[in-house]
C-alpha cells in the first residue's frame, strides 16, 4: 500500500473521525495491532493536523512514494470520481431524451393521420395553416411537460429513498434546484423539436381531401 500523508490544517477530532469513518469503513485498528497483523506494515493514509504542506514535504523527503494533500485536495480527490459517475449519467439520460424524442414524434405522426378528417375541418372554417402547426406544437410541448411533471417527482422520491438509507453515513438530500430548471427546460425544446415534423405535416394538409378521409 502506497503511504499517504494528508497535512489538514483545521480538521477537528470529531470531523476526522466522521471523515474517516465514511472513506475508511467502519472497521479500523490502531498502529501496533496493524503492525503485528502484517509483516510490512504500511499506512494507506496518515492524517495530520496543525502543519504546513511545505513542513511536511521537508520531513517525508526519504519517502519518494509519499504523497502530500492539503484537506481540500484530499475531499477533491475523492468527489472526482463521484464526478464522472454523474457525467455518464447524464450522458445516458440524454439518450434517453434522444429516444424519447422519435417516441414523441411516431406519436404525433399517428395522431395528425388519425385527425385527418378534424384537421380538415378546421381548416375548412377558418383555421389557417400557421395556428395548425401551432396547435400541434403545443400537444406536444404539453405532452413533453406531462412526462417531466411525472419523472422528476419519481426521480426526487427515489433519492430521498437512497440518501435515507444512507444517512448513516453522513449522506443528505440536497435538491439542484438548477438542474431541475434545465432538465424542465430541456423537456420543452425536445417537445418544440418533435412537433417540427408532425406540424408541417398538418399545416400541408389539403382541406378537400381531409375532409374526405375515411
Amino acid at each position: 500500500m502506497q503511504r499517504k500523508l494528508l497535512a489538514a490544517g483545521g480538521l477537528h477530532a470529531e470531523r476526522a473521525a466522521d471523515l474517516e469513518r465514511v472513506l475508511l469503513g467502519e472497521v479500523s485498528i490502531d498502529q501496533k495491532a496493524f503492525d503485528g497483523a502484517f509483516t510490512r506494515p504500511q499506512n494507506l493514509f496518515t492524517f495530520v493536523d496543525g502543519s504546513s504542506k511545505a513542513a511536511l514535504a521537508k520531513s517525508v523527503g526519504g519517502y519518494p512514494d509519499a504523497k502530500l494533500t492539503t484537506e481540500a485536495e484530499f475531499s477533491q480527490s475523492r468527489t472526482d470520481g463521484l464526478a464522472m459517475m454523474l457525467k455518464m449519467l447524464y450522458v445516458l439520460l440524454g439518450f434517453s431524451v434522444v429516444v424519447s424524442l422519435f417516441g414523441m414524434v411516431n406519436t404525433l405522426v399517428l395522431a395528425v393521420y388519425e385527425r385527418t378528417r378534424e384537421l380538415g375541418m378546421l381548416r375548412a372554417v377558418g383555421m389557417t395553416r400557421r395556428q395548425a402547426r401551432r396547435m400541434i406544437r403545443h400537444e406536444s410541448i404539453i405532452t413533453a411537460l406531462i412526462g417531466a411533471a411525472m419523472g422528476i417527482p419519481l426521480g426526487i422520491f427515489l433519492s430521498a429513498l437512497v440518501t435515507q438509507a444512507l444517512s448513516k453515513y453522513g449522506v443528505s438530500l440536497s435538491l439542484p434546484v438548477n438542474e431541475l430548471v434545465a432538465f424542465t427546460t430541456v423537456a420543452i425544446i425536445a417537445g418544440v423539436l418533435a412537433a417540427i415534423i408532425p406540424a408541417r405535416r398538418a399545416s400541408r394538409i389539403d382541406v378537400l381531401n381531409a375532409l374526405q378521409y375515411e
